[in-house]
């Protein structure tokens, strides 16, 4: 595989002229999402098509996630193990 053949969507773009953060947008295309979380790439369609996952966006019949949204998901993913309960508490 050659250094041209890596996807284009992966790569940091600049934000849009008047964005308030100069924080470069990335942006993820399936097949990197599904190897950056180690999961096909059908279960990202069917995740679409259900409504579930990640955020995306759709341009020109191609579907793109942006790092902001993937790394959202992510955390609201985050589940605690065990019962919760408060130390020191009365």
């Amino acid at each position: 595989m050659t250094s041209s053949s890596v996807s284009a969507s992966a790569s940091p773009r600049p934000a849009p002229h008047g964005s308030s953060s100069d924080r470069a947008v990335r942006h993820f295309n399936q097949v990197d999402l599904s190897r950056r979380w180690n999961i096909s790439p059908r279960t990202l369609e069917r995740w679409r098509w259900l409504k579930q996952g990640p955020r995306y966006l759709k341009i020109g019949g191609r579907v793109v996630y942006r790092l902001e949204d993937i790394e959202a998901f992510e955390a609201a993913q985050i589940k605690k193990a065990g019962p919760q309960t408060d130390v020191g508490c009365e």
